[in-house]
Order: structure tokens, then C-alpha cells, then sequence
């Protein structure tokens, strides 16, 4: 042994043998011993971190590692992308489709003539006081009819002034501080009132809108610029991404090879779902957010905890929260008072979800297929299987693989059935 490490424990036993005799010396020796042993214990009864029992909760170095690894894939999948197919980014590309055909904007031309609907509703609900085909003005108009119906209902004398309604006040200041009155029916029947709730974030109507105090001019802007940043960002990703692994597509459903279809899929899961979230943010967050903040309409709940989903009900009930007021205000609840089962009535609103789905679809390719309509159908059996025998963690990763593997399919069967109806059909004949 090296004479300094003699020395040493030399040392130690001198020392230790001068406590343990001074301790003798002034207490009982079987006090001693448990203090000692107390002081040189390292160990205690505990189980480990990744163990479910240890009641651990940070993993934050573990989700920073998984977004890593998520970046430094696809930075993969993107330079692969960019060596075999080159740059096809083109923003003019996209302007240039609406600018060739300017006939073909049915959009602004049904934007135009709903004003005839807006004041047809208006001047009914004003008359009773004394079909359109954009699906978000019938929604907006119908729950607009309930509404005001509800208020004719439980009016108790006729109003005899008609007096500004609250969801669009000139906001009157008293001491500095914005001073609001409330009005009821039929004070919300004006012009203003209606093109108000029209371009409201919202679809379920009320005479009086909850209101924030003024316009936050650098949270406006910085929607803004995540709406411009965020729709040039789309259309790249689905140019230099999307379409090429779209096209590359064709063959394999055309051969029905199977294994190159399922390899497809996947490949396209990716991209399809990372546009999907960003969409998501896109319309939810940002440009609904911008249109509050402009019209200072104080409710911004859009969205709740979705990606927490541990049911498929649940995401459905918590992602598209617009939505989900007016299907349980106007349909699930007036369904539920007619006596009809909890089960019939959710199933009866995935049909109606549904129908509007393949409307969005269909209208614009010019082509009806039911796939939409059908996917949004499979998530009726595939809630009762989730909400049945998967608990937690495993809902949720349920839930997450519906996301990334279902919306592929949808979309390589709606652009398979395109292609043959438009571009092999044409040329074929």
C-alpha cells in the first residue's frame, strides 16, 4: 500500500477512535451506535425515475431531444427532397392559376350574393318582431334564427324603441373607462348588429358579444405577420414537398402494388401532417385571433387541449371549439330534449360533420367520391373502440395515429380519382 494512504487511514482510525471515546465518556454506548449509523447512511427506500411509481414528471430534456431528432430527420428528408427534384417553390405559380381563368371564382361571386340571404334573415326576423350554399353562412344564419326565436319566446312585452345592440356599440367612456349597456330583443335587429356577427370569429349568434376594451396594435401585428409568414410557408411545403411525393404516387395505385402504396402513404404522412399542423395554427390561432382582435370580440376560445386527446370524442369536442358550440347548441342538445339517446345524437352529428366535409371537398374538385364522408363515419366505431379499451398514454397515441395515417389516405384517393377523371381520362379519349 502507498505510505500516504497508510498515513491517511492511519489518521482516520486516531480520529474515530477519539470521538467514539468522547462519546462514551459522556453518553451511554447504545445511543452512540444508531447515531453514528444514522450519519453514515446513504441509502433510503425510492424507486426509479423512469419508473411509473416514482411519481417523476420533467421530461423536458427528453421532448427537447425528441424535437431534435424530429429536425434533424426531416432536414434529411429536405435535402433529399432538394437534390432529386431541385427548388420548385413559385409563388407566382399560385397567383397565376387564379389570374388565368378569372370565371372560375365562384368563391367571390357567392361571397357577393350572400348578402342577399344576410338581408333576407335580417328583414324576416324584423318582420316577425312587429338555401344558401356556403355552409358557413347557413350555420351562421341558422343559429342567428335561433337565437332570435329563443328571444321571442321568453319576451315578455314588446321592446319600443329599437336601440344599438351590443355586439357592434360605439364603446362610451365614463371617467375613462369603457361603459357598456345591454340590450334584448328586438334592439339587436340593425344592419350592424348583423354584419357584425357575420364577420365575428364565431358561428353561435347572442345580442350581446362579450367585448375587449381596445385594440392591442402590436398583438394585430404580429398575427399579421404570422398569417403572411405562415400561408408563404404552406404553399411552399406543399410545392417542393407534397406534390412531388403526390405524383410519384400515381403509379403504384395504378399497378395496385401494394407495398409501394403503404411505402407512399407513409412518405407522404409526414409532410401532410406537419402542413395539417400548421394550418392548424394558421386559421385557429392566428387568423381567427387577427379578425378578434380587429373587431375587439372578447371570446377567443377557438381551440382546447386537443393534442392531450386520450379519446377520439374528445379531440372532435376540443379542436375546432367554433364548431363544436353551434353542433352542441343547435343540434345535440335539441335532439337530447326530444328524447333522443346520447349514442343516436353524437352519431347524428358525425353525419352531418361528415356531409359538410365531403361538401368542402367535392364542390371544389367537381368530383363526388365519399371518401371524406366516409372517413369522417369510421371515427363513429373507432370512438367506441378508443373510448373502450385504451386508457391514457395509449388513447392518446390512438388519437395521434388516426391524425397521421388517416388524412393521407383521404388525400391519395381524392388526387388518384382526380387524375384519372382529368388527366388520364382527357387524354386517354
Amino acid at each position: 500500500m502507498c505510505p500516504s494512504k497508510v498515513a491517511v487511514t492511519n489518521k482516520l482510525a486516531v480520529l474515530l477512535t477519539i470521538v467514539q471515546l468522547f462519546f462514551c465518556s459522556c453518553f451511554d454506548i447504545s445511543f452512540v451506535i444508531p447515531v453514528l449509523i444514522l450519519f453514515c447512511s446513504c441509502h433510503k427506500l425510492q424507486e426509479s425515475l423512469l419508473s411509473s411509481a416514482s411519481g417523476y414528471s420533467n421530461y423536458r430534456g427528453i421532448l427537447n431531444w425528441c424535437v431534435v431528432m424530429l429536425i434533424l430527420s426531416n432536414a434529411r428528408l429536405f435535402l433529399e427532397n432538394l437534390i432529386k427534384y431541385g427548388i420548385l417553390v413559385d409563388p407566382i405559380q399560385v397567383i397565376s392559376l387564379f389570374l388565368k381563368d378569372p370565371y372560375s371564382w365562384p368563391a367571390l361571386c357567392l361571397i357577393i350574393f350572400s348578402n342577399v340571404f344576410i338581408m333576407a334573415a335580417l328583414y324576416t326576423e324584423r318582420r316577425l318582431s312587429v338555401v344558401s350554399v356556403m355552409w358557413h353562412l347557413f350555420i351562421t344564419l341558422y343559429s342567428y334564427k335561433d337565437v332570435n326565436r329563443w328571444c321571442r319566446d321568453i319576451r315578455q312585452a314588446r321592446a319600443r324603441t329599437l336601440a344599438r345592440s351590443l355586439s357592434c356599440p360605439t364603446v362610451q367612456r365614463f371617467n375613462g373607462s369603457a361603459v357598456q349597456t345591454q340590450v334584448s330583443y328586438p334592439g339587436n335587429l340593425t344592419h350592424r348588429d348583423m354584419y357584425y356577427f357575420i364577420f365575428a370569429p364565431t358561428l353561435c349568434y347572442e345580442l350581446n358579444f362579450p367585448r375587449s376594451p381596445r385594440i392591442r396594435k402590436r398583438f394585430l401585428l404580429r398575427r399579421l405577420f404570422e398569417m403572411v409568414f405562415l400561408m408563404q410557408l404552406l404553399v411552399g411545403l406543399i410545392q417542393q414537398w407534397m406534390v412531388p411525393t403526390i405524383q410519384n404516387s400515381m403509379k403504384p395505385f395504378q399497378d395496385m402494388d401494394f407495398s409501394r402504396m403503404i411505402e407512399r402513404l407513409l412518405k407522404l404522412a409526414v409532410p401532410n401532417h406537419l402542413i395539417w399542423l400548421i394550418f392548424f395554427y394558421w386559421f385557429f390561432h392566428s387568423s381567427m385571433n387577427f379578425v378578434a382582435e380587429l373587431m375587439q370580440f372578447g371570446d377567443r376560445e377557438f381551440y382546447r387541449d386537443w393534442w392531450n386527446s386520450e379519446t377520439v370524442t374528445y379531440f372532435w369536442a376540443n379542436w375546432n371549439i367554433p364548431v363544436h358550440k353551434w353542433c352542441l347548441r343547435h343540434f345535440y342538445k335539441p335532439m337530447l330534449k326530444r328524447g333522443v339517446s346520447k349514442r343516436v345524437a353524437q352519431a347524428a352529428v358525425f353525419l352531418v360533420s361528415a356531409f359538410f366535409h365531403e361538401y368542402l371537398v367535392s364542390v371544389p374538385l367537381k368530383m363526388f367520391r365519399l371518401w371524406a364522408f366516409m372517413g369522417m363515419m369510421v371515427q363513429v366505431p373507432l370512438a367506441w373502440f378508443v373510448g373502450q379499451f385504451l386508457r391514457g398514454n395509449y388513447g392518446n397515441a390512438a388519437v395521434w395515429i388516426s391524425l397521421i395515417i388517416g388524412q393521407p389516405i383521404a388525400v391519395l384517393m381524392y388526387v388518384h380519382d382526380y387524375y384519372v377523371l382529368h388527366v388520364q381520362g382527357p387524354s386517354a379519349g
